[in-house]
């Protein structure tokens, strides 16, 4: 049988059918209330005796206490068999302890509420902290408030309960309902008039409700109140409230941002309460909701894709290919690095996805065709060109977009482009091409004020520009970046144009000066929650340097090279002697992934081929980088490069050339 307990007021105890339970005389109901105090620790029977009759015990006062506990198991325990050990009110050494559950004793979960409330939006905060103050059923333990042992526990919750009041009040004028606010801190004020935190709140609460006289009138009852019965002067706070009243400070009024915290706590409060928690419209909003958290930071971002994925779970479980559908393409989220995040997870979407286009009855709507069909291409970034994925991503792409077109839905059109250009790797050099993209993105998303995409497009053209040698032209499109996110509040923004920057220091300044301006950049990189492009990069960043300055390779054995290992491992191995290992294995190292740094881990390969005369990985090497022998190896990615493709071209030639 579960058993709750309850302190706040008389000690109560009561079956799972919420039904009291009998505990017998005011001793059984003290042993109890001496074992709730312990909260779960054992209290010797001594101590017990002591607290229950104090200096003169009576002769059988242990075996009494014995009788008090048997009779409370009964209570406690009816089902339970005769002599089996009570799992409930146990004995234990000296001594017995109460081992109730956590939830199950009112005081333990006010203090948890109480606790929990504070890292909650004020609306939530209401709530709990309302459903929190409505445990208290009269003063923690009411019938002993006589007794030592129930004193410091009886002030603690009391204490804790006004504090709760005030709190609830607090959180209330942050949600905006100050009137609500005003009857509990005025009964609350009238029961307990030496808090002067709960005056200031009332004058305030009354003040935020056009009720400037009785919040003045309120402050100077206060000042004649603490006076009379505790013969002080208020404090700075109190004093400093009734000057802000007369003068009508601003800060008494919530601020811009105040009030839009207030309309958010409004509105999910309202949203909570009338939509049905299992309904398809509430689902359908959480994926709008994780697409605008995906752009608030890293905290946000890890947030938006745990949550993503859950929501397209969820969808699926309802067999309705047409919501699947929308709650799938609700996530259209401009994405700029070519690695995803979450590798197993993009496989799960993509397979989604796909079951979702299979699904989709023939009436359904093109643009929910079209959303599937961009999901499957931004979500194969990627993907190696021996994969069937590969070609699948590049067609969805292209349909995305010639859906997106014969509609003229410009959001669409921005979300099928973003997957057009994670799709514009099959061979090196193309970085006009997506030049061409990143334009047209800018200039639709910019028509339509579009400003997420409206970044995107800019970081494509700064990329683009990078990966030409045109500084110029790519801080241009850097300050735009820089310019939206500032707007916009896009904290994510500034890790990819502070890398672009550090990359333009590389390209064009000293060594020493380019490496400290990839450790400041990577410091960007910390709680972006973007894995994807995190792993690996500083240690690359820092070996591109060396090789385009024409530096020995120096690294710090314990570098991680996340993603890239397999590409600059050869290298590694050459730079300590090893060559006979980097030959072996330069002979089955597969090719560079076909994404933003498909070229310069190509010239890496391409230098370490050339130590060791491997002329068969030289040949495909200078065939897979000669289509970009006009552009910076690996620049166009925005953040490192190892120089002049055409530098590493002439190499593998001349090396060719030799016998």
């Amino acid at each position: 049988m579960h058993v709750e307990f309850g302190v706040l007021g008389p000690v109560a105890a009561w079956d799972e059918t919420a039904e009291p339970l009998a505990l017998k005389g005011p001793r059984h109901r003290a042993v109890l209330a001496r074992l709730l105090i312990a909260r779960r620790r054992v209290v010797p029977v001594a101590r017990l005796v002591e607290d229950l009759w104090g200096a003169r015990p009576p002769a059988d006062a242990v075996g009494t206490v014995r009788t008090f506990v048997a009779g409370l198991r009964r209570a406690l325990e009816p089902a339970r068999a005769p002599r089996t050990p009570s799992r409930l009110l146990v004995t234990e050494g000296p001594g017995y302890a109460l081992r109730a559950a956590p939830d199950r004793v009112d005081a333990w979960c006010f203090e948890r509420a109480a606790a929990s409330s504070a890292d909650e939006p004020p609306a939530q905060a209401v709530a709990t902290l309302t459903g929190a103050l409505e445990l208290w059923r009269g003063p923690a333990y009411a019938d002993f408030a006589e007794e030592p042992w129930a004193r410091a526990e009886r002030s603690r919750l009391t204490e804790l309960r006004l504090s709760t009041v005030e709190r609830r009040a607090e959180a209330q004028l942050a949600l905006g309902a100050a009137a609500e606010a005003v009857p509990d801190l005025d009964a609350h004020v009238a029961e307990h008039p030496w808090r002067e935190d709960a005056w200031q709140l009332l004058a305030l609460a009354l003040y935020r409700s056009g009720r400037q006289a009785d919040a003045l009138s309120v402050l100077r009852r206060a000042r004649r109140t603490l006076r009379e019965q505790l013969g002080v002067e208020p404090g700075p706070r109190l004093r400093r409230t009734e000057e802000d009243i007369l003068r009508h400070a601003d800060h008494l009024d919530p601020g811009p941002a105040d009030t839009a915290a207030q309309v958010w706590a409004q509105a999910t409060a309202a949203y909570d309460s009338t939509v049905p928690s299992r309904a398809r419209t509430r689902l359908e909003s959480t994926a709008g909701l994780m697409r605008d958290l995906a752009v608030t930071g890293g905290g946000g971002l890890e947030a938006a894709r745990r949550h993503r994925a859950a929501a397209v779970a969820a969808a699926e479980q309802l067999g309705d290919p047409e919501l699947t559908a929308r709650v799938i393409g609700a996530y259209d989220v401009p994405a700029i690095w070519t690695r995803s995040d979450d590798l197993a997870q993009a496989d799960l979407l993509v397979g989604a996805a796909e079951r979702t286009l299979r699904l989709l009855p023939p009436t359904a709507h093109d643009a929910s065709r079209a959303r599937l069909l961009a999901t499957i291409a931004v979500e194969s970034r990627g993907t190696p060109p021996a994969d069937g994925g590969s070609a699948r991503a590049h067609q969805a792409a292209h349909q995305a977009e010639q859906i997106a077109r014969r509609v003229n839905d410009a959001t669409l059109l921005l979300f099928a482009l973003n997957g057009v250009f994670m799709q514009t790797f099959e061979r090196a050099g193309l970085a006009d091409r997506r030049d061409t993209i990143g334009a047209e993105i800018m200039t639709v998303a910019a028509h339509h004020g579009l400003f997420t995409y409206e970044v995107l497009g800019c970081l494509i053209r700064l990329q683009s520009h990078g990966a030409k040698g045109d500084f110029t032209g790519a801080d241009r499109y850097a300050a735009a970046a820089d310019a939206l996110s500032e707007r916009h509040e896009l904290p994510l923004v500034p890790v990819f144009t502070t890398w672009y920057r550090a990359l333009r220091t590389a390209a064009t300044e000293p060594l020493p000066r380019a490496e400290s301006a990839y450790r400041e950049a990577a410091k960007t990189l910390d709680g972006s929650g973007m894995p994807g492009l995190e792993n690996g990069l500083l240690p690359l960043a820092l070996l591109s340097l060396q090789v385009s300055h024409g530096a020995p390779v120096v690294f710090d054995a314990h570098a991680d090279w996340g993603p890239y290992g397999p590409w600059v491992r050869p290298l590694l191995l050459l730079s300590e002697g090893c060559d006979q290992d980097a030959v072996r294995l330069l002979r089955s190292v597969p090719s560079p992934p076909r994404d933003l740094l498909y070229e310069a881990l190509w010239c890496l390969l391409a230098r370490a081929a050339v130590a060791v005369g491997d002329r068969a990985l030289m040949r495909r090497a200078h065939t897979a980088l000669e289509p970009a022998r006009d552009e910076l190896a690996g620049a166009g990615s925005g953040l490192l490069t190892v120089g002049p493709v055409a530098v590493h071209l002439d190499a593998l030639a001349d090396a060719l050339s030799r016998p």
